[in-house]
């Protein structure tokens, strides 16, 4: 990684706030979907975390090679915030279990993390969900490749 993909720069900035709100839009489609009185906590903060940190270390080092490399950077960044939610979300409901005593061993709990993500992972099979991140990844990376083109 060349040095200069480690400075801050606008489109870094761009990308990783429009990866926010699509987190917080995606986790809102999201949360219907989950059987009814399931509790959230911080689910919603979790996701724009890593929409942030998506945004900035995925898509904003990727930018300004072009839109065809924006429009895979868009939808790559997408993926990894994808996968770290539902690895992240599925790890908190394992510890959440866990405390629970639901599990005889860590090998177990450990085990039980990839169960409860493809679980998730087969309640995110929705339609307008799959629209709206796909989508939202290539207009994330065509706007930032605008913005790199801009301002440098």
């Amino acid at each position: 990684m060349p040095i200069t993909d480690r400075m801050p720069t606008a489109a870094k900035a761009a990308v990783a706030v429009m990866m926010a709100v699509l987190a917080w839009v995606a986790s809102e489609m999201f949360r219907p979907l989950m059987p009814e009185g399931t509790d959230f906590g911080l689910f919603n903060e979790v996701n724009v975390a890593l929409g942030l940190v998506c945004g900035w270390l995925v898509i904003g080092t990727r930018l300004g090679y072009g839109i065809a490399d924006a429009i895979g950077a868009g939808l790559t960044g997408v993926g990894a915030m994808v996968c770290w939610a539902l690895f992240l979300q599925s790890f908190n409901e394992m510890l959440r279990l866990a405390l629970d005593r639901r599990y005889d061993g860590p090998v177990e709990g450990i085990m039980a993390i990839f169960t409860i993500a493809v679980d998730y992972g087969a309640v995110m099979i929705d339609t307008p969900l799959i629209v709206l991140l796909v989508a939202g990844g290539i207009v994330i990376g065509l706007l930032g490749e605008l913005v790199a083109r801009r301002w440098g």
